[in-house]
């Protein structure tokens, strides 16, 4: 398997943006390349759970989400809804991996019937059409029997399903601790290295 080099992280409407824009903020850090998508309801959420207004151009979203994370030039790009030429369109160009996050439970119910009515959509079939990680984080509870079925269905199709739920042996003492906690599982999962915890039976510097 070659190593992950590019990731493409979406962004819906559910609950738990700032796992999403952290993600983001560390595989910038980490040298990854990233591309980015995001529905209408994550710019919802973005003013909502942290008073960020969100650009609608994609355009002015790369800007501000390259200002934001200090990434270099060329390594994150952002693709609009309906961007049907974007890399994450075809199979014959698509990242190394994709992270929907946070996801919506409707997000998760159009990729695990095939709907790709938007690029989200359709960059995550085309992840499970050609073998690529597909790491999907789904905010919602409780949890339906459709919802819990939906999961199924993916995760034997070959995803990942990686709620957000922080661990306490940590001993987070910041919201900012418990969401990194998450984010370091979703990095785990890329096999990209991280220091944002500390794991399970290290000793504390």
């Amino acid at each position: 398997m070659r190593p992950i080099q590019t990731v493409t992280v979406a962004l819906t409407g559910a609950s738990g943006l700032p796992y999403g824009l952290r993600l983001i903020d560390c595989l910038i850090a980490a040298g990854t390349r990233v591309w980015v998508l995001y529905s209408q309801a994550a710019q919802v959420v973005a003013q909502q759970e942290l008073g960020l207004t969100l650009p609608s151009r994609p355009a002015d979203a790369e800007q501000w989400f390259i200002e934001r994370s200090g990434a270099n030039a060329g390594q994150l790009r952002v693709f609009g809804r309906e961007e049907w030429f974007a890399p994450v369109a075809s199979g014959t160009n698509p990242a190394d991996a994709m992270v929907v996050c946070p996801c919506t439970m409707g997000t998760l119910a159009s990729i695990a019937h095939g709907l790709s009515d938007n690029l989200i959509e359709r960059a995550a079939d085309v992840s499970l059409k050609e073998g690529r990680k597909l790491i999907l984080v789904p905010r919602e509870t409780p949890f339906s029997a459709l919802h819990l079925e939906n999961m199924l269905k993916l995760a034997r199709l070959g995803a990942v399903i990686l709620p957000p739920s922080p661990g306490f042996y940590t001993h987070p003492q910041t919201i900012e601790d418990m969401v990194d906690f998450v984010v370091a599982r979703i990095m785990d999962q890329l096999d990209i290295p991280h220091s944002l915890i500390r794991r399970w039976g290290e000793t504390p510097s």
